[in-house]
């Protein structure tokens, strides 16, 4: 008899990762798990891993599988925290999950599983994979909802050649009814939410621990001082809430919502309405683009893109700007594209990957 594959799972403490280790426990793999500490926190009120930690415990005790713990607290430092920190600097609004399961997840934590015996990594990703002539495709989960294919889009061909989402093929409803009728103690457990290092916490709070703000003047897009910010890197485009400038006379009642950060002079650009043109741009250039795939034989070439996460896909048509760099332009205005961002790029299920809007 063939034994089956080793499989090591990033177990989170979530229902997710907790169905994954199940699904693959159940098709008779030689499964173990890996709780991952990425960030040192001594907080427990805004960061509870022990508590999170226990829930996978309880989940691996449950299924009869051994639990490592693990702490990559230094190379998340290093290779994401730094990023995360240089691009506020720069008033760009950095998506750190993605540089995480490129860099940590599906890079150290697989380097370490790989060392362990393990022949193929497992997560909880709500994602899934297909071969097409040799080479590895990763395609949306099959929940709209929680497809995350978007946080995934950074990563190679060997990354994806030796790693496993379970639970891709299923919808969000599914997985807690599989984790309850197994008797899983996270059946339950409420989806964590925010950055991951940050959680719940209060952003500003935290961010100012370690870039100190440099408050300055709000004004409107026509010139005039309306009031105070309290640091441009706490601002996105887009935003509306927190700006504290409500009850202008100028301009009737519609809301104010960031249009611009001018770093030079250290201004938050404002204006009033939602649909305000400011808001909107029909072109954008990304840079530090990443193919999963071969790149692009014929360029310009059409296809769908994102600008965020769970945004409907837009038709786009992408150009070559430079080495590197792609300029992208949408059939339609989009609106609040931010730089620090990522675009990702879609042929219909398909990721073809993405880069980083500046």
């Amino acid at each position: 008899m063939i034994p089956k594959k080793r499989i090591m799972v990033g177990l989170s403490g979530g229902v997710d990762s907790s169905v994954t280790a199940l699904l693959l426990k159940e098709k008779g793999y030689a499964v173990e798990a890996a709780f991952m500490k990425n960030w040192e926190e001594e907080d427990v009120e805004f960061c509870p891993a022990s508590v999170d930690f226990a829930d996978a415990q309880a989940v691996c005790d449950r299924l009869q599988i051994e639990l490592h713990s693990i702490n990559f607290a230094k190379e998340y430092w290093e290779s994401v925290f730094s990023y995360f920190l240089d691009e506020y600097r720069a008033g760009r609004t950095p998506n750190p999950d993605i540089l995480c399961n490129r860099e940590i997840k599906f890079k150290v934590f697989l380097n370490y599983a790989r060392q362990r015996g393990a022949e193929l990594l497992a997560t909880g990703h709500y994602a899934r994979l297909q071969q097409q002539g040799g080479s590895h495709q990763l395609l949306k989960g099959a929940d709209p909802l929680k497809d995350q294919s978007y946080f995934l889009h950074a990563l190679n061909q060997d990354q994806l050649s030796q790693s496993l989402f379970p639970i891709g093929e299923l919808h969000k409803p599914q997985v807690r009814a599989l984790a309850k009728q197994a008797g899983l103690p996270t059946s339950t457990k409420k989806d964590s939410v925010g950055i991951c290092f940050i959680g719940e916490r209060k952003f500003k709070a935290f961010l100012n621990e370690f870039l100190p703000a440099q408050p300055g003047v709000i004004e409107t897009d026509a010139g005039k001082a309306l009031g105070k910010h309290d640091g441009l890197m706490f601002y996105t485009l887009g935003q509306r809430q927190g700006l504290k400038i409500g009850g202008q006379k100028d301009g009737g009642e519609a809301p104010w919502y960031v249009v611009a950060k001018d770093l030079k002079r250290n201004v938050l650009v404002v204006a009033q309405g939602q649909e305000h043109p400011q808001l909107y741009t029909q072109t954008l250039l990304a840079e530090r683009v990443h193919w999963i795939g071969e790149p692009p034989v014929q360029l310009p070439f059409r296809c769908f893109a994102k600008t965020r996460y769970r945004q409907m896909d837009q038709a786009c048509r992408v150009e070559q700007e430079d080495v590197g760099s792609y300029r992208v332009r949408f059939d339609e205005k989009q609106r609040a594209v931010t730089p620090g961002q990522s675009v990702v790029f879609y042929a219909g299920e398909v990721c073809l990957g993405g880069g980083i809007i500046i």
